[in-house]
């Protein structure tokens, strides 16, 4: 169920952007699993035409890619961190076109949409919820802007950049003074035994 719910979506994905059936058409019979503890894994085979098509479970993966669950919302927002986390096993010539797909491979919502309401409440829909989007995280980067700014003027749980640079600067010069120190004292012990 979940598998050809899977297949679907990926499939609509794929056919809105013909140059992504291109890309994957040469690896056609290849078959790619992706793991994601404790989902069940989904198993793929590429078609001729660059589609995908569920693939029978005995069938030997070229490319096995491993994500962790903590990392689903990082690939759900489209988060290229994501991709450090996962565990690629295979080709690495699929794993590289797969790669490219999750950059470059994008959902036109607003052609599904415009399909059920129309094309010009659709676009505004998405234009809506793009400027709502941009302002949530503009009022987040803010947020966090003005949270640092109190911890560091205000009510002082931060320091300053250049208070650290200082620091380090005065602790790298008490070094160097105590080691001149110790040579010093090294050579008054040393004249004082002769």
């Amino acid at each position: 169920m979940i598998n050809r719910g899977a297949v679907t979506a990926l499939n609509h994905l794929l056919e809105q952007q013909p140059w992504a059936t291109e890309r994957l058409a040469p690896f056609a019979g290849r078959c790619v699993e992706f793991r994601c503890p404790p989902l069940p894994d989904l198993r793929l085979r590429i078609l001729e035409t660059g589609l995908l098509e569920g693939a029978a479970a005995d069938a030997d993966a070229d490319l096995v890619l491993t994500l962790a669950p903590a990392a689903l919302p990082l690939l759900v927002a489209r988060d290229e961190t994501v991709l450090r986390q996962i565990i690629i096993e295979g080709s690495a010539e699929l794993a590289s076109t797969f790669q490219h797909l999750f950059r470059h491979l994008t959902w036109d919502i607003e052609e599904d949409l415009s399909r059920l309401v129309g094309d010009v409440i659709a676009h505004r829909l998405v234009a809506t919820s793009k400027a709502f989007a941009a302002w949530q995280r503009e009022g987040a980067s803010r947020f966090a802007e003005n949270l640092a700014e109190y911890w560091v003027e205000e009510q002082p749980l931060l320091a300053r950049p250049r208070d650290v640079e200082k620091f380090c600067g005065d602790v790298d010069a008490l070094r160097d003074d105590v080691a001149r120190f110790e040579k010093r004292v090294e050579r008054l012990e040393s004249a004082g035994k002769t």
